[in-house]
């Protein structure tokens, strides 16, 4: 099961008492996953699909809850790749399909009497916060994903309508989420990026556990980057001071073959001669070998001036 299926099914099993938070998540769920057929003998009626059984479940509870139907649940095979099965769930003129798609802001009906199609969020059903989260609940139910955390952060919501689009994007950083949208064939997607908002999101909408397997996820990711972070920083100082050992050991060669080391100064040939004999310790472990002993810094200078003569008889 995808990490998008584990939230939606969660989502799914939330229980709402309130009527206005119901009617918040019903309204984004049609408008988002719902269509509307017209005919002239049979009237209105509209039908919501999804692959989710959980949520043809959740979206027959609704209306059964809020506005006492029955609406009929169809299945049909999905043959394509061999997909799950698609749920319908339809609503017909009988059971006034016409006055439920008013009452969730789907349609509107004008001063002259005639009705059409409300591409915008009905702000009377999304003024309390609890509404709005319900809103955002219903809406990733009907069209949101969240890819596997364990690869990369991205959650979504996809819309056939940029009016629509955009109020779902203005709902969600409402919340201060950072959302965005882009065009995407013929679909407008609103997108959250960043883990800490997509975190947040979760919380907003009631996901908990997916917020806690997502958190664990992060929390490895972050400490396996941190190791690696590290790994990779000591291996560049090992790096580092092995190829200053081996050049400071040929210049002292150098030396030692032209004029030999006796013609360097006590102190830079007692810091030549440790070096050739313990070529694998730090610099550190070096001043500490001297009498009396001395700091990285003076080792670290007295064997530049070694190397300086080394490149003045390197130049000779």
């Amino acid at each position: 099961m995808s990490f998008s299926a584990e939230v939606k099914n969660e989502l799914s099993r939330i229980i709402d008492e309130k009527k206005c938070c119901q009617m918040a998540e019903l309204a984004a769920i049609i408008k988002l996953s719902g269509s509307i057929n017209i005919n002239a003998k049979q009237g209105l009626s509209f039908k919501v699909t999804t692959e989710n059984p959980a949520i043809a479940r959740r979206i027959f509870s609704l209306l059964k809850s809020l506005f006492d139907v029955h609406a009929d649940v169809m299945v049909k095979k999905n043959n394509i790749l061999k997909k799950n099965n698609i749920y319908y769930v339809v609503v017909s003129a009988d059971m006034n399909s016409n006055e439920i798609l008013k009452s969730l802001g789907v349609l509107k009906e004008y001063h002259d009497g005639t009705i059409g199609f409300n591409n915008k969020i009905n702000v009377d059903l999304i003024k309390k916060s609890c509404c709005k989260k319900a809103f955002l609940r219903g809406a990733f139910l009907a069209s949101g994903s969240i890819s596997n955390p364990e690869k990369t952060y991205h959650l979504e919501f996809v819309s056939n309508n940029q009016e629509l689009a955009e109020d779902v994007m203005k709902l969600l950083n409402s919340f201060d989420l950072g959302a965005k949208i882009i065009l995407r064939k013929n679909s407008y997607v609103v997108y959250i990026k960043e883990g800490d908002k997509i975190i947040d999101l979760l919380n907003i909408i009631g996901a908990h556990n997916a917020l806690l397997e997502l958190e664990n996820v992060r929390i490895y990711k972050e400490m396996r980057n941190n190791v690696n972070r590290l790994v990779n920083c000591e291996t560049a100082n090992l790096n580092k001071t092995v190829d200053a050992a081996v050049r400071q050991i040929e210049s002292i060669k150098l030396i030692q073959e032209k004029i030999g080391l006796k013609k360097l100064p006590p102190n830079l040939r007692e810091v030549a001669e440790l070096r050739l004999n313990y070529p694998d310790i730090s610099l550190k472990e070096l001043g500490q070998m001297l009498n009396p002993p001395i700091g990285k810094s003076g080792i670290n200078h007295r064997l530049r001036k070694i190397e300086k003569i080394a490149e003045e008889l390197r130049d000779e």
